[in-house]
C-alpha cells in the first residue's frame, strides 16, 4: 500500500506504508544514529515529532522490550529507507512493523531518506504529514501544526521512587520532563534513591524530600514553555543543593539564571556528536537529541562559564556555575544507545553530593 510524506514546503515523498494505519501531522526531524532505533522510538524527547533514520536499514535485530527507554513509543511517526522483516537476534520478541502496529504509530518506508535529510538540513526542520493520499491535508494545515505542552504528556503523574539494589547513599529529587529510563538507572547503580517528580512540582515539595541532589531530566519541546519549572528552579538554584541537568534540564536551568535559548536550524540528533571540554581541551563523542540551544553569548560570565561546546557548529553543550555546586550538559551522558565517553559526569554529580555532606 502506498503512503506519502508531504512537507510544509510542498515536497512530496512516495513510499510504502508500514506500522499502523492512519495519518498524522508532526514536526519532521532526522537522527544519524546507526543503531538503538528502539531507544529512539521510546525516547520521550521525540514527543510530537516524526523521526527519519538516515541509516538505510532499520530493524535488523528486532524489538527487545527491556531496552525501551520509556513504557511506550513517543514518536508520532517513523520514516526509514528499508525496514527489516526478518530480524535476527536471540533476544528478539517481534519485528519493527508489528511493533509499530501494536503501538498505533504510522510509518513510511521505501523513500529516499538521503534526499529527505538533505532537504531538512538545508531548509531546516519543518512540519510534515504522513498520509495515504498526498492531498489529504492542505499545506496551510501542515504549517499550522504546533507541538503543544509535550512535557505534560510525558512527565510522571505522581512521585515515584527508583531505588538502588544496595545501600542508599544519596537521595536525589529528579524533575521528570520526559526522562529516559537509563538516566535513573545510572544514578541508582551509584547508590542513589531517585525520587521522580512531576514536571510542575514546586520548590516546597522538593525541599520536603530533603534531597542530597537535584536532577533535571531531558524532555521534549521548547524550553521557554516550561514556565513553572523555570520559576521553581529560580528558587532551588540558590538552595546550596548540588544540581545537574541534561538536555531540556540544561536549558531550563540556564533560563532560570536569565540566559537565553533559541531553536536550532535542524537540531542535533544522533550518537556521534563531538563536544569539547573547554577546561581540558579533550573531545568526547556523545549521544544527542535536541532542537534548541542555550545561546553562548547570553551566558553571564560573572556567575557561569561554558563547560562544553559542539565541535561541529560551536554551539553550547554545557555550563558550569561558578557560585554554586551546579552544572548541566546538552548531550546525554547515559548514552543509551550511544557512546559512554561522558558517564563520568554522573560520578562528578556524586562527588558534589559527597563534598556537601563533608561540609
Amino acid at each position: 500500500m502506498k503512503r506519502y510524506l508531504v512537507l510544509e514546503n510542498g515536497n512530496v515523498y512516495e513510499g510504502e506504508a508500514m506500522g499502523a494505519s492512519g495519518s498524522v501531522i508532526s514536526e519532521i526531524v532526522f537522527t544519524t544514529a546507526m543503531t538503538a532505533y528502539l531507544e529512539t522510538l521510546t525516547d520521550p524527547s521525540y514527543k510530537g515529532q516524526a523521526v527519519v533514520q538516515t541509516f538505510p536499514l532499520i530493524g535488523n535485530y528486532g524489538i527487545i522490550t527491556p531496552d525501551m527507554e520509556s513504557s511506550k513509543v513517543n514518536v508520532s511517526g517513523y520514516i526509514v529507507r528499508e525496514a527489516c522483516d526478518l530480524p535476527s537476534n536471540f533476544r528478539c520478541e517481534t519485528d519493527l512493523d508489528t511493533f509499530l502496529k501494536e503501538q498505533g504509530i504510522p510509518g513510511l518506508k521505501g523513500i529516499d531518506t538521503r534526499a529527505l535529510t538533505k532537504c531538512l538540513r538545508e531548509s531546516g526542520t519543518m512540519n510534515g504529514a504522513i498520509c495515504d493520499r498526498p492531498d489529504e491535508f492542505t499545506l496551510d494545515e501542515i504549517k499550522a501544526y504546533k507541538i503543544k505542552d509535550p512535557v505534560a504528556e510525558v512527565t510522571t503523574p505522581e512521585e515515584t521512587i527508583v531505588s538502588p539494589e544496595g545501600e542508599v547513599k544519596f537521595k536525589v529529587a529528579m524533575f521528570d520532563f520526559g526522562i529516559k529510563n537509563n538516566i535513573a538507572r545510572e544514578l541508582a547503580k551509584r547508590g542513589c534513591e531517585v525520587h521522580l517528580l512531576p514536571a510542575d512540582t514546586d520548590a516546597a515539595k522538593v525541599m520536603e524530600i530533603e534531597p542530597d541532589g537535584i536532577f533535571l531530566s531531558n524532555g521534549p519541546g521548547d524550553p521557554e514553555d516550561n514556565t513553572k519549572a523555570i520559576e521553581t528552579m529560580k528558587v532551588l538554584k540558590d538552595s546550596g543543593i548540588p544540581i545537574m541537568g541534561i538536555c531540556l534540564g540544561h536549558q531550563i536551568l540556564a533560563l532560570a539564571h536569565g540566559f537565553k535559548t533559541s531553536k536550532l536550524k535542524y537540531g542535533h540528533r544522533g550518537a556521534n556528536h563531538p563536544v569539547k571540554n573547554l577546561e581540558t581541551g579533550r573531545v568526547y563523542i556523545t549521544s544527542q537529541n535536541h532542537g534548541y540551544q542555550v545561546l553562548s553569548d547570553s551566558i553571564d560570565t560573572n556567575i557561569a562559564k561554558e563547560y562544553f561546546v559542539n565541535v561541529n557548529d560551536g554551539t553550547n553543550e554545557g555550563i558550569k556555575y561558578l557560585d554554586k555546586p551546579a552544572y548541566s550538559v546538552q548531550f546525554h551522558p547515559e548514552a543509551c544507545g550511544g557512546p559512554k565517553d561522558t558517564e563520568f559526569l554522573f560520578d562528578n554529580f556524586i562527588s558534589m553530593m559527597e563534598n556537601k555532606e563533608d561540609k
